[in-house]
């Protein structure tokens, strides 16, 4: 009379067990690859997370026009920021238009975006509506981290074949004034869309 329930019971304790057995093991397997810094790819950075970000809070840079450019936390702008070296032309100009493609394939959302260049683009630089002139200072400049690269990077020289942007690294600032991500010179401008559209979405 009783085989039957024990049978069941049985049944049921071992699929308790087995479910148990799969979240645990699931857990374990999670925080083994977290911890190696394994990451899905929808979630990775193509850019480098600084840590800790540059503090750019306090400085209020000069527009090329003589304007203060307050970084505003309520407006959740984000801004793509070059600082390249005077002497660089032709992979400013590669790079302008890179950007200005990456700002147009933000649709919507490409009022919150701007571009910050700080110094003078070259001649023949695109430019859109989302182009910022920043006056170079020395502290905006030491505000970016690496900002004349890190080892194995090079450095800046438009002499070689094609177009060369070694030493040109771009950056990301949030809305409150933080450097919060550096892309190495000749990143995949893929790459900084992919980010910034996933930061747009959050904040």
């Amino acid at each position: 009379m009783n085989a039957f329930p024990s049978r069941q019971r049985s049944r049921n304790r071992l699929m308790l067990m087995a479910i148990f057995a799969l979240f645990l093991g699931g857990l374990l397997v999670a925080g083994a690859l977290r911890f190696s810094g394994w990451h899905p790819a929808a979630m990775k950075n193509r850019g480098e997370l600084l840590q800790p970000p540059g503090d750019l809070r306090a400085l209020v840079p000069r527009l090329a026009d003589g304007r203060a450019y307050r970084w505003s936390p309520e407006a959740r702008l984000w801004r793509i920021v070059i600082a390249p070296p005077a002497a660089c032309k032709q992979a400013c100009v590669a790079l302008a238009r890179d950007l200005d493609t990456v700002w147009q394939l933000f649709g919507k959302d490409a009022g919150r975006v701007h571009i910050l260049w700080i110094g003078a683009p070259p001649a023949g630089a695109k430019r859109n509506p989302a182009t910022r002139i920043v006056v170079p200072t020395a502290q905006l400049r030491a505000g970016l981290p690496r900002l004349h690269g890190s080892p194995g990077e090079g450095t800046y020289d438009e002499t070689g074949p094609g177009v060369d942007r070694r030493g040109v690294p771009v950056y990301v600032i949030d809305p409150n004034g933080f450097v919060v991500l550096r892309y190495a010179p000749g990143f995949d401008a893929a790459g900084l869309r992919a980010d910034l559209s996933r930061l747009l979405k959050l904040m």
